[in-house]
């Protein structure tokens, strides 16, 4: 299968385009500079030029394709504090993505969060059938979830707020741990028995190759292995790798300390990801979270 992907020399993508291409995939990726074609075109990928911006662009190189994954998402916009502009830019992408294979039955497996079913403020572990009415990247989960109805075979996967990996150089837990070396402290927010769930990178990118596969339309599913860490137990293996107390942050100093971070530093967001192992034969295999802090690679300088 000839497969479009963006994001695919980020995070996740560096994971997703190896596993793609050990599976007998074609991979083309989407690069928006000379850095990121560079690392494309190493790991055996073809390159297309371009940005989310461009969704001329995206529209032409998904009908050119047998399938797209879209994992790119506007980082700079969201850690700026622009999460209305990021999430608009993601809305553009995927009804682009909708305009080229509508009719095709062609996958299109796009990214979602399981952090934004904490709005829901459940009182139970959340589930791939829990469903927001709309709002900053539910929009895009809920068009892409509809366009089963236009012909094409559509997934959304919501990764946990932490993807961990020594291949996560920019993500969750590298700014705790940014914001506590500057702090010399490692924080949480009111009793830190919030929780956050936790999947290994190489677990979500085997996934999103399974949904690409052989997902049904419509599916939902959630790259979860752990289904909630404590915060404050993160906070005490970071503090502890570092060398520096663990302590609670005032929520006045919420922001000062996490920075665009705040927003999600407590949120209790127990998700489960039972649903979508019975679906695609997929199950976690590789270290949660807090053994993969312990490894230590997040703390090499």
């Amino acid at each position: 299968m000839r497969v479009f992907v963006t994001g695919a020399s980020g995070h996740v993508g560096s994971a997703l385009v190896p596993e793609l291409l050990s599976a007998g995939h074609e991979v083309v990726g989407l690069a928006r500079s000379d850095a990121s074609a560079a690392k494309l075109t190493a790991a055996g990928a073809r390159v297309r030029r371009g940005d989310l911006r461009d969704t001329d662009g995206l529209r032409e190189a998904a009908a050119e394709a047998d399938g797209v994954i879209h994992l790119a998402f506007d980082h700079e916009a969201m850690v700026a504090g622009d999460f209305a502009a990021a999430g608009d830019a993601d809305l553009a992408a995927v009804r682009a993505f909708g305009d080229a294979l509508a009719g095709t039955g062609k996958p299109l497996v796009v990214t979602s969060g399981t952090g934004m079913l904490a709005g829901l403020g459940l009182d139970r572990t959340a589930t791939e059938d829990d469903v927001l009415p709309g709002g900053y990247r539910i929009d895009s989960e809920n068009e892409v979830v509809a366009y089963a109805d236009r012909g094409i075979r559509t997934s959304v996967v919501r990764l946990p707020p932490s993807v961990h990996s020594s291949l996560d150089k920019h993500g969750f837990v590298p700014v705790l741990i940014a914001a506590a070396r500057k702090a010399g402290r490692s924080g949480y927010l009111g009793d830190g028995a919030n929780r956050w769930p936790a999947g290994h990178t190489l677990d979500a990118a085997r996934l999103y190759r399974l949904a690409l596969e052989k997902a049904p339309a419509g599916s939902r599913l959630h790259a979860v292995g752990d289904e909630g860490v404590p915060m404050r137990e993160i906070a005490e293996a970071i503090g502890r790798h570092l060398g520096v107390p663990t302590e609670r942050i005032p929520d006045a100093q919420a922001e000062a300390h996490f920075g665009f971070l705040a927003r999600f530093a407590a949120m209790d967001n127990p998700s489960s990801s039972e649903r979508t192992q019975r679906l695609l034969d997929w199950k976690p295999e590789h270290p949660g979270l807090l053994a993969d802090l312990d490894e230590g690679h997040y703390f090499q300088a």
